[in-house]
């Protein structure tokens, strides 16, 4: 986004971390402020919605893209569901779906009084095929993909005049940091057999469709849910 001449405002509760990657932007020549963030928190939303404003006069576009799992949500290989942990469940939950809808909550009201905005929320290829050891992530996303086409809907009932639009990204198997453990001799090829191109995704290939929907050439497009996995939409693995 920023290569294509976005201002980017990046939002993490860890403000270093985001900060390099605005440091990143910057040396690039791009524009872009770090500001810290907690997303189950609307008062630190709104401080850093404010920040944005302050910064950039106005906002057009929002990425919820805060997400994650937690080792108790997830069944381990040797054990079964009944084993899950409702605490961990619960706080995955609430990373991401109030982690999606409480910014969305946020910054609907400005898009509301500027006339327009473009949302993008972070699924999972897991929401549609739920992989079999992650319940509390999968059954997550799968809220995110549901809230995702309800307020496709819900924005044009509440705020008519505007033009404010909700899609989503499901991303699959991605080559990042996330999947180092799988690197392991016959992991790596046990996981790229269920992905008909035969390659983990990259990054830059997600953030492509990401600025695609935020663009002009996505105005026509909203509640729609695009998995973005190489192909593999029949198979789940394990």
């Amino acid at each position: 986004l920023a290569a294509r001449g976005a201002r980017v405002a990046l939002l993490d509760l860890l403000a270093d971390k985001a900060d390099e990657v605005a440091q990143q932007i910057k040396a690039d020549g791009g524009q872009a402020v770090a500001l810290p963030c907690n997303v189950l928190d609307p008062t630190s939303i709104q401080a850093a919605l404010d920040s944005i404003l302050k910064a950039f006069g106005r906002v057009d576009v929002l990425i919820n893209g805060a997400g994650g799992n937690r080792p108790g949500a997830t069944v381990p290989r040797d054990g079964v569901f009944t084993d899950l942990s409702l605490e961990e469940i619960e706080k995955v939950f609430a990373l991401n779906y109030k982690g999606t809808l409480l910014p969305t909550q946020v910054f609907c009201k400005q898009f509301a009084k500027q006339g327009h905005g473009s949302i993008v929320n972070t699924s999972s290829m897991s929401a549609i095929l739920p992989l079999t050891n992650v319940i509390g992530y999968s059954n997550a996303k799968a809220a995110v993909t549901n809230l995702t086409r309800w307020l496709a809907v819900q924005v044009k009932v509440d705020f008519p005049k505007a033009d404010i639009r909700v899609n989503e990204i499901a991303p699959g198997f991605l080559d990042t940091a996330r999947i180092d453990a799988l690197r392991a001799e016959g992991k790596w090829d046990q996981r790229l057999s269920t992905i008909p191109i035969k390659r983990p995704g990259t990054a830059e290939e997600v953030a492509e469709l990401v600025l695609f929907l935020c663009g002009p050439h996505g105005r026509w497009i909203s509640g729609e849910a695009i998995t973005v996995s190489g192909g593999e939409v029949r198979k789940a693995a394990r």
